[in-house]
Order: C-alpha cells, then sequence, then structure tokens
C-alpha cells in the first residue's frame, strides 16, 4: 500500500510516530512499532478520512493526547495529582510575592476586610444557634478594638494575652488586636499556675484578656501580675476582685466604626502577628513566634488542599493551637469561607452538627478521628456533605476504618509543627504517609533526612564533619534549610539556638532541626514515624514508639496505647514500656498479649513492662504525655496501677511484684 506524502499526511503521520513511540516507551516496550507498521496505518486512515483534512488532524491530536495521559497515567500514577499540587503551590507563591511587594503589605486582616466589602452578607462565623456575617464580625471587632484604645492604652506593636475558649470573641478579638496593630499571645485555657505565669511571662504581654468562665485560673495568679504592673480584663459586665476590670460592658458602650488604617501603618510582614505555644510534652511550652508572612503560608495550606470559597469549615481544635487558629481561622480567612466553631471536640455530635451546618471541610488531629471510629456506628454514618478532612496524626488503620464507615472523603494529611519551616501534605491520598519526596517541592523549600544518633541525640557526622543522607527505607532526622521564618521562640535564644544546626553540609549552611523522625519508600512517600525523643534504643537497634502502640492497639483487648522507654539499672539505653486502657468489657490476658507481641514484634521492641490505666494522659491536641509516666518507671513501690513485665520463661507476662522489681535490679531477671 502506497502512502501519499500531503500536507496533512505529513502533520498526521508525526503524531502518530509520537504517539506510538511515547505509548511504548511508557510502558517498556521491547518491540516498537515500525516505521512500515505505522505507514501502512497512516495510509489506511488517509483513505478514510480522504477529504477531511482538517477533521483528521484534529482527531489524531486528540488521540495523541489521549494515549499521553494513558502512559502518563500508567508509567507515573501521581503525574496528575502532583501537577494539580505544584499549580497550587505555584498560585500560593505568586500570591505571597504579590503581598511582599504591595505597600502597605498585604495582611490576612486586609484579606478579610476585602471579603468584608465583596460579601458583607455572607456567613462567617456560626456558632451554635447564631450566624455572625463578614460585616457583623467586622463590626464586632470594631468595637472590641476600640474599647481596648480607651480603656486599656494600648499602642502599635504591644502584645496581649489571650486566656479564651472557642467561641466568637475569640476571633473578634484577634482581629481587633490585629486593627491596631497589636499581636496576640494565644494561652492555653487549660494551664494553670505555674505554666499559666510562665506562657504570660515569655511573650511579653503588657494586658490579659480572659473569659468569665475562667476567672478563678487568673485569680490564682493575681498577684503575680499586679508585681508586674499587669492589666487584667475579664469578659463580663462586672467584677468584685480587685486587680481585674470588666471588658464587656466597655465592649457594648463601643462604636462600631472602622478602624484607621494609620493605627498599624507600621507592620510589616515580618512583625509578629501571633504567639502560638508549643504543646510541652516534655517541659514548659515555649511561645513560637509566628510572623505575618508566617501566618499567611500556614493560611495557605486550605488553597494547597482545594478548599474553595463556598465550603463550610468546621473547626472543633482549641483555637490557641495552630491547627484551629491559623490553618482553620486563617485558611477560612483566606479562602473566604463560613467558619462553623465548635467550643470543643464531641465524638457523639460531631455528625449531627456536620449535618446541621452543611459542613463539607473538617479538621482533624491526633486521635479525634479514632474517637470517631469507635463511636457506635448509625445508619446516618455515610449521610452528610463532607467533601475532604485536613490535619494530621491519622494511622493507616484508622484511615481505612474511616473511609469504610464515614464514605469517600478525601483525607488530606500534612506534616508541619508550629514553629518549623517545612511541611509536606499528602496530596496523593496514600494511607500513612504525609507527603511525597518531590523534586520542585525540594528546591523550594531545601531539606535533607538525615543519619541521627538516638543516643547522643545529634546527627551523625562523616570524618569531615558533616551530616550523612540516609538511602531509603533508612530511620531518619529531617533538616530544612534555615530560612528567615524561622523566627524562634519568644524570649527564649536559648532554645531558639537548639533548634538550628551548623555546617551541615557544607561551611557556613544553618539547617532547622525538626526533632522529628522519618523514612521514605520506594515510591519516595515519606513516612513521619517519630519524635526524637519518643524513639528509644534498646539492645543496639531504634525503637519508634508509634509502631509498637500501632501493634498493640490491634491486640483484640486494648482500646489505646502509650509507649515509651525506661531506663533500667544495668543495661544501656533503655527498655520499651506500655501503658494501655483496655476495652470495655475486656480483662489483661498474658498469654494472649504475649503472643500477640512476640508475633508482630521484633525481640528489641516487645515492650517488656505494660501498665494498666483507666485513661491516658494527653495535651489538649491529644498527643500523648509521656513525661510523668517515664519518670514515675516501673517501681511498683511507686506506681499503684497493675504492672506486669514479660517473661520468656513462661512465654507470658507476669504480674511485676517488688520481688521481681528488686531481682531485675539485681540482675537475677533477666531483660
Amino acid at each position: 500500500m502506497s502512502l501519499h506524502i500531503s500536507g496533512w499526511s505529513r502533520a498526521t503521520g508525526f503524531n502518530l510516530v509520537l504517539c506510538m513511540y511515547v505509548f511504548f516507551f511508557f510502558f517498556n516496550s521491547q518491540t516498537p512499532p515500525t516505521l512500515h507498521f505505522i505507514t501502512k496505518c497512516g495510509a489506511l486512515l488517509e483513505s478514510r478520512f480522504s477529504g477531511k483534512e482538517s477533521d483528521l488532524i484534529m482527531f489524531w491530536f486528540i488521540v495523541s493526547a489521549i494515549l499521553l495521559l494513558f502512559a502518563l497515567r500508567f508509567r507515573y500514577p501521581y503525574f496528575i495529582k502532583e501537577a494539580t499540587y505544584a499549580r497550587r503551590i505555584a498560585i500560593a507563591i505568586y500570591r505571597t510575592t504579590k503581598y511582599l511587594k504591595s505597600k502597605p503589605p498585604y495582611t490576612l486582616l486586609d484579606r478579610f476586610l476585602d471579603s468584608v466589602r465583596k460579601n458583607p452578607r455572607k456567613a462567617f462565623i456560626r456558632f451554635q444557634d447564631e450566624t455572625y456575617s463578614y460585616a457583623q464580625t467586622d463590626k464586632q471587632s470594631n468595637k472590641i478594638a476600640r474599647s481596648l484604645l480607651k480603656h486599656a492604652d494600648l499602642h502599635e506593636g504591644d502584645t496581649v494575652a489571650l486566656l479564651l475558649g472557642n467561641e466568637p470573641v475569640f476571633l473578634w478579638m484577634w482581629l481587633a488586636l490585629a486593627k491596631i496593630g497589636c499581636s496576640a499571645a494565644l494561652l492555653n485555657h487549660n494551664i494553670r499556675s505555674k505554666s499559666l505565669l510562665h506562657c504570660f511571662s515569655c511573650c511579653g504581654a503588657t494586658v490579659l484578656i480572659a473569659g468569665a468562665e475562667l476567672q478563678d485560673a487568673v485569680e490564682e495568679v493575681l498577684p503575680a501580675l499586679r508585681e508586674q504592673g499587669i492589666s487584667v480584663y475579664i469578659l463580663t459586665d462586672h467584677v468584685t476582685t480587685e486587680g481585674l476590670e470588666s471588658l464587656t460592658d466597655k465592649i457594648a458602650q463601643a462604636s462600631d466604626e472602622p478602624i484607621p488604617a494609620d493605627l498599624r501603618a507600621n507592620i510589616t510582614l515580618s512583625s509578629p502577628a501571633v504567639y502560638i505555644y508549643t504543646s510541652g510534652t516534655t517541659g514548659l511550652p515555649k511561645a513560637a513566634v509566628i510572623a505575618q508572612l508566617r501566618l499567611w503560608a500556614i493560611a495557605s495550606l486550605f488553597s494547597i488542599c482545594g478548599v474553595k470559597s463556598d465550603d463550610v469549615v468546621y473547626i472543633c481544635l482549641p483555637l490557641y493551637h495552630s491547627a484551629g487558629f491559623a490553618i482553620g481561622f486563617g485558611g477560612a480567612i483566606e479562602r473566604g469561607a463560613t467558619v462553623v466553631l465548635k467550643s470543643k471536640f464531641s465524638s457523639s455530635q460531631f455528625w449531627d452538627d456536620c449535618r446541621k451546618y452543611n459542613v463539607t471541610v473538617i479538621q482533624y488531629i491526633g486521635e479525634t478521628m479514632r474517637y470517631l471510629c469507635n463511636t457506635p456506628k448509625r445508619v446516618s454514618d455515610q449521610v452528610h456533605n463532607v467533601r475532604m478532612a485536613i490535619g494530621n496524626g491519622i494511622r493507616p488503620e484508622v484511615w481505612r476504618t474511616f473511609i469504610s464507615r464515614f464514605g469517600n472523603i478525601d483525607i488530606k494529611e500534612f506534616y508541619g509543627s508550629t514553629e518549623g519551616t517545612l511541611g509536606f501534605l499528602n496530596y496523593a491520598g496514600k494511607m500513612g504517609a504525609i507527603g511525597r519526596v518531590n523534586f520542585f517541592h525540594k528546591k523550594l523549600y531545601p531539606y535533607a533526612l538525615v543519619k541521627f544518633d538516638q543516643e547522643h541525640d545529634e546527627p551523625v557526622r562523616n570524618a569531615d564533619g558533616f551530616c550523612i543522607e540516609v538511602a531509603k527505607g533508612k530511620l531518619n532526622v529531617l533538616l530544612s534549610k534555615h530560612k528567615a521564618q524561622f523566627a524562634g521562640y519568644a524570649r527564649d535564644p536559648k532554645q531558639t539556638e537548639k533548634k538550628k544546626l551548623y555546617n551541615v553540609f557544607e561551611k557556613g549552611d544553618v539547617y532547622f532541626n525538626s526533632g522529628d523522625l522519618f523514612r521514605t519508600d520506594h515510591e519516595n512517600f515519606i513516612y513521619f514515624q517519630d519524635r526524637v525523643g519518643d524513639t528509644f534504643r534498646w539492645k543496639g537497634e531504634n525503637v519508634s514508639t508509634n509502631e509498637v502502640s500501632d501493634i498493640l492497639t490491634m491486640a483484640t483487648s486494648i482500646e489505646e496505647a502509650n509507649t515509651y522507654g525506661v531506663t533500667v539499672s544495668g543495661y544501656e539505653g533503655r527498655t520499651g514500656m506500655a501503658t494501655i486502657i483496655l476495652k470495655k468489657d475486656h480483662q489483661f490476658e498474658p498469654e494472649v498479649i504475649f503472643s500477640h507481641v512476640t508475633t508482630y514484634l521484633p525481640s528489641y521492641a516487645r515492650p517488656r513492662f505494660i501498665r494498666i490505666q483507666d485513661c491516658l494522659a494527653v495535651t489538649c491536641t491529644f498527643k500523648q504525655l509521656k513525661g510523668k509516666l517515664v519518670e514515675e518507671g516501673f517501681n511498683p513501690a511507686v506506681i499503684t496501677d497493675p504492672l506486669f513485665v514479660l517473661d520468656e520463661t513462661v512465654k507470658s507476662y507476669r504480674p511485676l511484684t517488688r520481688d521481681t522489681y528488686q531481682s531485675i535490679l539485681d540482675g537475677r531477671f533477666r531483660l
């Protein structure tokens, strides 16, 4: 069959060659199509489309595109999702660059004010049975700002500490402070006494504003606050305690007229916007300085995930935490979305709220997803409009259960710390992963996974004094190239400096030490393993407490587990111990648990000691507290909870008596 070389056939022939070779290349074919075969196809198509040259060219263009997409789909299954992720990252960077160049600088407050002008009647905050539009929120914050200017004598650059629960006034208060050029320190309303004073003092605040229900907590530290000359306001109409002033009555009398922008004229994107405290799982909390630009970056996570302006976001996480405030509240402002605010997380009310308020995006953190999965099943479990869940800390088995029970919700698992300079997003939906090593992401935000010495709590260095990058599958610590967005901890230069590593790969470079351990798989997915302090070394091996806890909770009788390492006299490193909660109507079965841990865990990772409690202590963000448990160790003379020790000789866990404890210390009972 002869082939006529006309203008259109050359075009179609080129498309066909490209299409065939691309297709076979991507599928690793050993026998790509010959030119003779291609020309036969071209001639056949010429005869069928004779006189319809434009139609044939369009046909081959479409076929080429389809085959190329199929090739990419099978050769690079995450190509489309990576392209979408890259596009959203590029848009976020473009916007941030534009904000940086604008004069005066464009802050998150300005974004809110733009939404007020464009959509004044749109619902911004829904709380219980009340709805507040963007315009109403703006006016409420104006009243607060004017009352603070008049009575608290605040000026641009001052810091105000907020001790408030999850309620609309929390959000109005921050907007009010931003309008007069002040930053806010977000205090955890669960802390008391020494911790409360510490958190207040380290942010440098001159004013404390507390909710009426927290007046007792304030009065406990009031003498110390008065010694420092701190002004203390309670959100109530009337107070009788000397040293306290009411604020609600003053707000009610204030005007809701707009606040002049010149009151914040000197605020830049490097100015502190808010102080957010670390969880303090070990030691006292630290106040991370969140600058205006950093707040923008955190708030942009919603847009990178694909949240839209017509979404309704459910915030049941504490607003004093970065997830609730910066990601949830800040992200809603950035998107121009609606917020449904809950005073606190309630697993029994969660889905009823989602249905009541037509929620489309939810946030999660720590164990909240597991709590939802543990609620009694209902026929209405999948009757809701939630399309996306954004958060971190979901375990793979909980992920599977959640999707199976509540529907195909798009889970956006991410990694990031309040003060950190780098974040990951699992845009591909790979269960258990927190993201994927991506060339463009790594170019924009340089980072490295390096070998870490658990015993000395520092990265391993080679003969030249530089850190060593680790191969795939190995446990390693994450370092990110130090950039200006790490503003450190307020009034704590020692802890700020401790997070920096110098001369990592070359002389003079500086990296931020995340203190978190990760591993990567053969597909370049990256998995969070543990925090450095939560990983212990036993018998020459590094043990991930998260992994051990995950295995333990697979046992039929165990509801929850908190694993940690304890020191034992005469042994190097720390041996594993787990504090567990038993499921309702279950008893501890020593032989069954022994069989379970020996089946699923290597010898060095098996918890030698088990402690049984009625509940586990956690932080406000459901991070398990280990410090006190580590200090208490495994001494039955100190601990009143049931204690067990793993005994290889009887293939079971046996009660840890005082005699057994002493025999362990004497070396007669070998671990």
